[in-house]
């Protein structure tokens, strides 16, 4: 019963050629100019990448194939792969670990918040990344090693599953703008994992985190050492700050860094100065 949601290229019929074409020597911000309204995007995000529930055709029939899904999950195929006295506990685990997407995967904390050892909750996560429902992002080392922290990132495999294991629907989003930021890096990187798989340069993706909170969403990392920083943003304008990450890893890696990249919630490809672009959303299926 196990399923891989597919990437946005994938369901319309193609394969994205994003990552290669952003690791690219000649790469240039291209003169992309999405027609894709805000609500359209937002939608395609909320209904994320299983092609039985983009089939259907309501919220609420794609909410019931979720909670259908994630219970025979739990119940056949984790019961499958270990024989666990705690089966309960997976569901509450599973929301518990929904309210933290997008932030580090800190064990000590949600043990607390689950009650659960954190050796169990350790043997639960692997039970679910298993599965494909969850998917760490380790973080990036490189030459930084001494000034990284070592927590990876908690993210889910599709944002479709995770707005339903959160019940946010596009009522519910509108309402709430706060959850655009944990939605949209969420679909960012589940795209971009995917593209992982066929992607020419073979990248590694991580995520930066300096001890002073410096941060980068995503460090792709090529079988060259060079690096693309990628940073995520649900605004629908972008400016000079959304750069600060990228200009401080750029700093630190100096000829390793290749180009920092910012996606954003808007329209047009514009360029901020050497080696730094800001693209739309879109970019990751339209390259």
């Amino acid at each position: 019963m196990t399923l891989r949601p597919l990437s946005q290229g994938e369901i319309e019929g193609r394969k994205e050629n994003f990552i290669d074409a952003v690791c690219a020597d000649d790469f240039q911000p291209p003169n992309l100019d999405s027609s894709e309204s805000r609500e359209n995007l937002f939608r395609r995000m909320l209904a994320g990448g299983f092609p039985e529930a983009v089939g259907r055709a309501t919220e609420a029939r794609r909410q019931a194939w979720f909670k259908s899904y994630i219970a025979t999950l739990l119940q056949r195929d984790v019961r499958d792969l270990a024989n666990i006295e705690g089966l309960r506990d997976l569901p509450r685990l599973l929301s518990i670990l929904a309210a933290r997407a997008g932030g580090l995967l800190n064990y000590a904390e949600i043990s607390r918040s689950a009650g659960l050892p954190q050796t169990t909750l350790k043997r639960y996560a692997s039970l679910l990344e298993a599965v494909f429902l969850i998917e760490p992002v380790v973080a990036w080392s490189g030459s930084l090693t001494k000034r990284l922290m070592k927590t990876p990132k908690l993210f889910f495999t599709d944002t479709g599953l995770l707005a339903s294991l959160l019940g946010v629907t596009w009522s519910r989003f509108q309402l709430e703008p706060t959850l655009a930021g944990m939605i949209v890096e969420n679909f960012v990187v589940g795209e971009l994992r995917k593209q992982t798989g066929w992607s020419e340069h073979q990248a590694n993706m991580f995520h930066f985190r300096t001890q002073t909170d410096t941060e980068v969403d995503i460090v792709l990392e090529t079988n060259s050492g060079e690096v693309v920083g990628i940073e995520i943003k649900a605004s629908a304008s972008v400016g000079t700050d959304a750069f600060k990450g990228l200009r401080i890893l750029e700093n630190d890696l100096g000829k390793k860094f290749k180009r920092g990249i910012v996606l954003y919630a808007g329209e047009k490809s514009v360029p901020f100065g050497e080696k730094m672009s800001a693209l739309p959303l879109q970019s990751l299926w339209l390259l």
